[in-house]
């Protein structure tokens, strides 16, 4: 869950291409432990090496007014300092053992993630513990992080993808933690606090609020018995913390933003806001834009644009549920002089596949996809945890592997065309385009 939000959130990616387990089996032995945390196990025997993933209600839907990036910045200082370790002795103590030990924050949860050789196990536990219980919040990591942050964000606005990233976003969403960088602005790093770190972490970071996942070289008893005792400082709390409402979504029209820039590429984000991760329509959705534009050569939208016009390299459109409503969004860069004809053409594609729906051959074509690449999904610890963590946190069951196959196999021509109808809209949406605007033709704004 480290990044962006421009990328398919690591939870989103996971279950937009993930089939079925052939064997009928839980995902993992779940425990809820005494203080309310949830424990997942899997054990893999087969290489002596542990993957702990830490996952915790605390992403940036959860920051207050006038703080953003606040949630990845408790999330980023967690590995900076504790109280008994300095940020160097952290990086000292992993580097000895040969383990990676990291931290991030999305806009729908915080993560903590271990990687350390089975002989190793305790060592590394006790560092990850440290980390998740006592971190320190020192000032000086603090100033250094802030300044890292504000590196980057200058950084980004040099990349016109990146600008246009953001300007969509807070267009579809507003004010909303989903219409703002992840990372905060200038603004609300000047305004976060010490103080505002440790409350967030205060409020956030409590046991009934996490989520531990652990794969590899290890017995469910064994890794339980070792997680309360080092856990057992970590108290029952419950705060009292509400996350930001959903905004409303675009009434009326078009939105047209052009930003202009001395490029001779225009980058084109077009889109909406989209479906939560627990809309029943989610499973037709995945399978709709897979055949629209997230099924990479075999997709309308590259057909059309990249192989009949020649107009861009790449073209694709994604669906970003989380715990609420999401973007649905369609990307490319073309010549600027192609900018104007390439979003008719996006456009043109979002009204066929509503009006027509897909013929037989696109949607065995796309369940096969759907349901054929679970392998590749789950091939590592890393991403089986990262499997597991996803599932638990949006409470699909542990069975739900085994369920995906009947969910994606029952869709018909006439559900996708339904979701099409119900979850896109032509008529109104937002388009930001960055690019040498006067040599791309575009629609008024």
């Amino acid at each position: 869950m480290k990044g962006r939000s421009r990328r398919i959130p690591y939870f989103s990616l996971i279950l937009v291409l993930l089939p079925a387990l052939v064997a009928a089996a839980p995902l993992a032995e779940r425990q809820l432990l005494e203080n309310d945390l949830t424990l997942l196990v899997a054990s893999r025997r087969a290489l002596p090496i542990v993957t702990v993933n830490v996952t915790i209600q605390a992403g940036s839907l959860w920051e207050p007014e006038g703080r953003a990036g606040l949630a990845y910045l408790t999330a980023s200082l967690l590995t900076r300092g504790t109280s008994t370790r300095t940020a160097g002795q952290i990086d000292e103590a992993i580097d000895y053992i040969g383990a990676s030990l990291s931290s991030g924050a999305d806009r729908d949860s915080s993560e903590l993630d271990l990687t350390v050789l089975k002989k190793d196990l305790q060592s590394g536990l006790e560092l990850l513990a440290d980390v998740l219980l006592h971190p320190a919040f020192q000032e000086g990591e603090i100033a250094r992080k802030v300044q890292e942050i504000r590196a980057a964000l200058r950084k980004r606005q040099e990349d016109p993808g990146e600008v246009a990233l953001e300007a969509f976003n807070e267009l579809v969403f507003g004010r909303h933690p989903y219409g703002r960088p992840l990372e905060g602005t200038d603004a609300s790093l000047s305004a976060i606090t010490r103080d505002d770190l440790v409350r967030f972490y205060r409020d956030h970071y409590t046991p009934d609020r996490t989520i531990i996942t652990v794969v590899g070289d290890v017995e469910s008893k064994e890794i339980a018995g070792r997680l309360r005792a080092l856990l057992k400082p970590w108290p029952k709390v419950t705060a009292a913390v509400e996350r930001a409402k959903q905004t409303n979504p675009l009434q009326g029209g078009a939105l047209v933003k052009k930003i202009d820039r001395s490029v001779t590429q225009a980058n084109i984000i077009l889109g909406h806001q989209g479906i939560r991760r627990d809309d029943p329509d989610f499973y037709a959705v995945t399978v709709m834009n897979y055949i629209l534009g997230g099924g990479g050569f075999s997709s309308r939208l590259v057909e059309r644009i990249r192989e009949e016009k020649g107009w861009a390299y790449d073209v694709h459109s994604y669906f970003y549920p989380g715990l609420e409503r999401g973007a649905f969004q369609v990307g490319l860069q073309t010549k600027n002089e192609n900018a104007g004809p390439a979003v008719g053409e996006v456009l043109s594609e979002l009204r066929r596949i509503r009006d027509q729906g897909v013929t037989d051959q696109e949607l065995a074509d796309a369940k096969a996809y759907l349901t054929g690449s679970f392998p590749l999904r789950m091939d590592t610890n890393s991403k089986l945890a990262g499997l597991i963590s996803t599932v638990e946190y949006f409470k699909l069951g542990l069975d739900y592997a085994d369920r995906y196959r009947a969910l994606i196999e029952a869709l018909t021509k006439e559900d996708i065309l339904r979701v099409a109808r119900a979850h896109l809209t032509p008529d109104r949406y937002v388009l930001v385009v960055v690019a040498d605007q006067a040599k791309a033709a575009l629609p008024q704004e």
